[in-house]
């Protein structure tokens, strides 16, 4: 499977808080944007002396847990975990969101992240993983927000990358289990464009002020753009 734009953007752009102990990726694929959380997280440990997530620090508490419906993902990122700096702060398991939720005793996720599938079935592709990679009958919203309302901790966040166009209908959905959205990234191709993606972060506490929408451009004239290159620079060799 291959590293995709979406990914990297929620990657970069979801908050990532050095009290976030618990953090679950759901439907990680090659596990990059729990390699991503697991870097940023890193640098916000306090110095202890010990490279952050290095065998000898036990992770400083720090576990992502990563999941994937494809067995061959979960093993996939399995490797990428064993072979990153941070092997002791990431953990793949093959199993489904739902069989994940009955099997383990979640006692609070500070963080639940998420790129997951949006296409409609009209739109599937002849190879079976990128299916089950894209399209929502293998994992929906509907089953992502229920889950989160049940396993995140009271100071919990919900970060998803979804088409712009889902965004009011995830919000009303996720108002209906106690989750409110307080940050809203819309990412447009080009300045001429209107924006197709959107990185949205719910909480279970109702927000006082909800910061104003966010805009992110990722191509200008010149290739990308200085913002795009600024967000992501640290994470592309």
């Amino acid at each position: 499977m291959k590293v995709n734009t979406d990914g990297v953007l929620l990657g970069a752009l979801m908050t990532v808080r050095a009290s976030d102990r618990m953090s679950l990726d759901v439907g990680t694929g090659t596990g990059t944007i729990a390699l991503m959380a697991a870097q940023r997280l890193s640098g916000l440990l306090p110095d202890s002396g010990i490279t952050p997530g290095s065998p000898d620090d036990g992770g400083n508490g720090v576990r992502i847990l990563a999941i994937d419906i494809d067995k061959p993902s979960a093993d996939e990122a399995a490797r990428n975990f064993s072979a990153s700096p941070w092997p002791s702060m990431l953990e793949s398991f093959h199993v489904s969101l739902g069989e994940f939720g009955t099997m383990r005793q979640c006692t609070g996720f500070d963080h639940i992240f998420s790129n997951p599938p949006y296409y409609d079935m009209s739109l599937t592709a002849p190879d079976p993983r990128r299916n089950t990679a894209r399209h929502t009958d293998s994992l929906s919203y509907r089953e992502l927000v229920e889950f989160a309302s049940a396993h995140l901790s009271p100071d919990g966040i919900l970060s998803v990358i979804l088409p712009a166009d889902s965004l009011l209908w995830l919000t009303r959905y996720a108002g209906m289990y106690g989750l409110y959205r307080y940050r809203t990234v819309k990412i447009r191709t080009t300045a001429r464009k209107q924006p197709s993606r959107a990185v949205v972060e719910f909480r279970m506490a109702r927000p006082a002020d909800i910061p104003p929408e966010e805009l992110l451009t990722i191509h200008d004239g010149n290739g990308y753009s200085s913002e795009y290159i600024a967000l992501t620079s640290d994470f592309y060799i």
